[in-house]
């Protein structure tokens, strides 16, 4: 099969966009399980673009339950070397208002139960994680939703993760505040650091729902408002995603593609054999 260079990970409508063609859908079984749902590749722009519903269609998986190690390799092994991140988020600045879009360019991990590396099993890496969204892939999707939407668009801001699937308290909503954290949501972690350990260019076009539930004078955050926000928003990630594709027609060289090279703490001689299988689409061409 053609490799599949660009990925999107959001929610299953996404793909059904005008321009798409020669759709197939594809099953992909990993080491680490299998991914949220099937993976759909189709033709955009000239290029072929594979999407994944994070969620699973139906939104199967809360934000615990997804199986991101899963997601990650099962791109990669389609030849993935770009993923465009759409996710819902909650603002936690005035400025930062419901219907806004934020590319982010950190993260804060508050999240406690999720698996947040490939490795281990006889292989220990530590990634750089200075810049957790791809830089190079940020300013260009930064761009390319400015191109296509009249709305305001934030480029950079701190992005806090939490475990969910509950919504925070006030108090946590506050204290993330004083952090200076800028938006907040679910599913950026593991997402971003296994894409990285994957060197897999990543950034995310967050789009704002809320203003949590720090702000008193809106209504607190529900299920009904996430949803009416992001199916607004649909057609702006589709028409960036359309200009997008033809920008990674040459497939620009970012950091996060060789972000493994010097990231390999364990000594190549004493890695077991199993673990060199495991993980040879990942980090084979180092070992």
């Amino acid at each position: 099969m053609e490799p599949v260079k660009i990925g999107v990970i959001g929610g299953s409508g996404l793909y059904q966009m005008d321009g798409l063609t020669g759709i197939e859908e594809i099953s992909v079984t990993t080491p680490f399980g299998d991914p949220s749902d099937k993976i759909v590749v189709g033709t955009l722009a000239g290029q072929r673009v594979a999407f994944l519903p994070r969620h699973g269609r139906g939104h199967r998986f809360n934000p615990t339950e997804v199986p991101y190690r899963a997601n990650i390799y099962a791109l990669k092994s389609l030849g993935v070397k770009y993923i465009i991140s759409v996710s819902a988020c909650g603002s936690l600045r005035e400025d930062f208002a419901p219907g806004h879009i934020v590319i982010p360019d950190q993260i804060v991990d508050r999240t406690r139960n999720r698996d947040l590396t490939f490795y281990g099993g006889g292989v220990v890496s530590h990634i750089g994680f200075a810049e957790p969204f791809s830089p190079e892939l940020s300013q260009i999707l930064y761009d390319a939703v400015s191109g296509v939407e009249e709305r305001p668009v934030h480029m950079g801001g701190s992005f806090v993760v939490i475990e969910g699937p509950r919504f925070s308290s006030k108090a946590e909503s506050n204290i993330f505040r004083q952090w200076g954290c800028d938006i907040i949501g679910m599913t950026a972690v593991p997402e971003a650091q296994l894409a990285r350990e994957a060197e897999i260019a990543y950034a995310t076009m967050a789009h704002v729902t809320d203003y949590d539930v720090w702000h008193e004078s809106e209504e607190p955050v529900t299920v009904e408002m996430v949803v009416r926000t992001l199916l607004g928003n649909v057609d702006t990630a589709k028409k960036a995603i359309r200009a997008i594709v033809p920008k990674l027609a040459d497939e620009p060289e970012m950091a996060a593609h060789s972000a493994m090279k010097d990231a390999i703490m364990t000594s190549r001689d004493v890695i077991p054999d199993s673990a060199k299988k495991k993980f040879d689409l990942l980090i084979g061409k180092y070992l």
